[in-house]
């Protein structure tokens, strides 16, 4: 791979493959209403990591960011009540496999080592995956943190995660739970680099002074909702509601609110 080239998500890969892949994780209960089903009748039970600002994150009690407006947004459509239950990143899918939770929502990039293990909505948003080192790092860009022999820490689990083992290997990797874990330790001088989405990597380094944000993007990725592979109808429900709210501009609407444009 050339290390500088920014890799992209095919949606024509997710398009054919999401679908007709054969699953033997378990089905929810039967909703009441609306042809699909839910684990609980009348509430959409979504699973998420409320340590990813702007996409989740607590505010005193209450969940919120752009993934739990989107997931409101998909519950009112569909006449349900929502309801967020916080978990570790690398149990989302799992737990939606299982039919624990209907949808995983956090700031999720489809990957086809997911799509063997879960369905994906049509994605709602586009993810920058970025490289956060301390000001004045001998680290400038991606293949200087390869050659640097550093450890690098990451979220456990997310494309991050998958993406730097692949480039630097096992032994270099050093996994948190919560991205902001992993930006502590990159203060400590417990790894040179992190990696992670670039949203969230502006928040952490606009919160901690001395870390700096690589200027070359590291990939460009596409965020959307996974479904258990045995609930179809509950996919097509959400799918139908995302394309509504995305025609009328509700979530454009939204993203705007915590990531404005450049001209806002």
């Amino acid at each position: 791979m050339n290390k500088n080239i920014i890799k992209t998500v095919s949606l024509a890969l997710i398009a054919s493959l999401g679908f007709i892949m054969a699953g033997c994780s378990e089905a929810p209960e039967q909703a009441a209403e609306g042809g699909f089903t839910t684990v609980t009748p009348g509430k959409l039970t979504m699973a998420t990591n409320a340590f990813f600002p702007p996409y989740e994150y607590y505010e005193g009690e209450e969940i919120v960011g752009i993934d739990a407006e989107i997931a409101q947004a998909v519950a009112d459509k569909l006449g349900l009540e929502l309801e967020i239950q916080d978990v570790e990143f690398d149990s989302i899918i799992t737990g939606v496999q299982s039919g624990m939770y209907d949808i995983g929502c956090a700031g999720m990039t489809v990957t086809e080592e997911r799509m063997q293990s879960v369905n994906f909505t049509t994605p709602y948003a586009t993810g920058i995956q970025s490289i956060i080192v301390v000001e004045g790092s001998d680290i400038t860009d991606l293949d200087a943190l390869i050659e640097s022999g550093c450890m690098v820490g990451v979220q456990t689990g997310t494309t991050g995660d998958l993406y730097m083992t692949d480039e630097v290997g096992e032994d270099r990797m050093d996994r948190y739970n919560k991205g902001n874990d992993a930006v502590l330790a990159l203060l400590n001088g417990v790894v040179g680099a992190v990696v992670i989405d670039n949203q969230p990597a502006q928040a952490f380094v606009a919160a901690n002074e001395g870390l700096t944000i690589l200027e070359t993007p590291y990939t460009v990725e596409d965020y959307a909702m996974c479904v258990n592979k045995n609930n179809e109808a509950l996919l097509d429900a959400i799918n139908e509601a995302i394309a509504e709210l995305q025609a009328d501009g509700t979530i454009d609407a939204i993203i705007e609110t915590y990531i404005p444009s450049e001209e806002a």
